[in-house]
């Protein structure tokens, strides 16, 4: 008898995935190759981005890719009033337009690598200050109940003693 065919969890898109992706980018090729033309070559940073990040969230493809596309997207904008082939071939061979792509794409890897550290050491200030104002706390309520509020070797029954009665009541 057959076995049926079970899938494990993929890490990535199955090949449903990719063939309704590689059948969307023919019929975008067939309607607007100019678009495509554009969004290609100037999306290959975020690409990189996507294949270089190896953590399941993928942090640098939404940072470098957002700002990768918009770097691209003025020149897609540039595309509605001349949208053939040869206007898309003359904005990615002018190298004021790849600097400008390429520049967006930069600066979200910079964000990318120089946020995170930022926000670390923010955290660790806010944890800090946390923990001081938390043993002043605690002080106060050492000098208000004494010490044996903060040891913690007497046990359960030492801290609560109607606990023990309890247990031995029943």
């Amino acid at each position: 008898m057959a076995r049926a065919a079970t899938r494990s969890p993929a890490k990535g898109p199955g090949i449903t995935a990719w063939l309704w992706a590689g059948g969307l980018v023919t019929m975008w090729g067939i309607v607007s190759p100019s678009s495509l033309l554009i969004i290609s070559l100037g999306m290959l940073p975020a690409l990189v981005a996507y294949f270089c990040d190896r953590t399941e969230q993928k942090y640098a493809l939404f940072c470098v890719g957002g700002l990768n596309f918009s770097g691209v997207f003025p020149f897609l904008l540039k595309l509605s009033d001349d949208h053939s082939f040869s206007a898309a071939m003359n904005i990615m061979s002018n190298v004021f337009s790849l600097a400008i792509i390429f520049a967006a794409a930069g600066f979200g890897w910079m964000m990318f690598i120089s946020i995170p550290p930022v926000v670390a050491s923010f955290l660790t200030v806010l944890a800090e200050a946390r923990v001081k104002t938390l043993k002043s706390i605690q002080k106060k309520i050492v000098d208000e109940w004494g010490n044996g509020v903060s040891t913690t070797d007497q046990g359960a029954a030492a801290v609560v003693p109607h606990m023990a009665d309890d247990e031995d009541a029943d």
